[in-house]
């Protein structure tokens, strides 16, 4: 059967002595255009919605439904954004793990326990533990992804009305068919990941270089 996030990690830190536990996931990783949007969500202890799993996973009503539900339940809650200029410079891994410090650091509360989806996050002086597909198997975790997902949704749908060519609002940035048609007409905007764009275009749109829309 399908896993759905309970408290099982959760419970287990808790009985270790840890207090404020944050759990942290990331949206728009692999996306071709926009930032990636971190969150870090700590909850009191034993706080548990019923429905909550991998963003990935819930329609965009349900979405938006428990992210104001954990906006109004979570002790705190973090948000970390690293935009698409800083995602070619330093990689998108390095952005990712980034941006997670970042919404950390942007908690109210400092957490003594970290559960990360899958990406270690060094250079952090708190415990942690990363969990494969910890979205679908820790509620923190799921949170978490939840309040990513929709944070860079709204961002891009705020840049669908300066690039309305695009169409963000609708494929948020990610590579769909119909996105990938439109960078082959428009070109790149500055919102594009260029480093991402190398396997789309091979000497740019018709063999030529790429035409950056201005902002």
């Amino acid at each position: 059967m399908p896993s759905v996030p309970d408290l099982s990690f959760e419970t287990d830190i808790y009985r270790q002595g840890f207090t404020h536990i944050a759990g942290i996931d990331e949206a728009g990783r692999g996306c071709l255009a926009g930032p990636v949007v971190a969150a870090a969500v700590i909850f009191h202890a034993g706080y548990f919605l019923e429905g909550v799993n991998d963003s990935k996973k819930l329609s965009f009503a349900r979405r938006d439904y428990f992210f104001e539900i954990i906006r109004v339940n979570a002790l705190s809650i973090g948000v970390g954004i690293v935009d698409n200029k800083e995602i070619d410079k330093i990689n998108i891994y390095n952005a990712t793990i980034n941006a997670m410090k970042m919404a950390v650091e942007d908690l109210a509360i400092v957490p003594d326990y970290l559960l990360i989806d899958a990406v270690p996050v060094k250079d952090l002086p708190i415990p942690q533990l990363p969990i494969i597909k910890g979205d679908t198997l820790s509620f923190t975790i799921a949170s978490a992804s939840i309040v990513a997902k929709v944070t860079r949704d709204r961002l891009m749908a705020g840049h669908h009305e300066s690039f309305p060519d695009y169409n963000f609002k609708a494929h948020k940035g990610y590579g769909t068919k119909e996105h990938i048609e439109r960078l082959r007409q428009f070109g790149p905007c500055s919102i594009h990941r260029a480093s991402f764009l190398k396997k789309i275009f091979t000497g740019g749109p018709g063999g030529g270089q790429f035409q950056r829309c201005q902002a």
